[in-house]
């Protein structure tokens, strides 16, 4: 098992913590004209059920 040889200071622990960010999704238009909208890439539409133009799931 890995073990620090030496204490990480608070300040270099902090430094290190504060790369942690989030970031929003990516949001993608629905392509059928009809729904229009806003999901995840490579998601089938959660409202219409289509994917690439074709469907696909049962439309909610």
């Amino acid at each position: 098992m890995a073990v620090p040889k030496r204490k990480m200071s608070r300040s270099n622990t902090r430094s290190r913590r504060a790369q942690w960010k989030t970031t929003a999704p990516t949001l993608v238009t629905c392509p059928n004209r009809g729904c229009g909208e806003k999901t995840m890439p490579h998601i089938v539409c959660p409202s219409c059920g289509t994917y690439k133009g074709r469907q696909v799931a049962a439309a909610v």
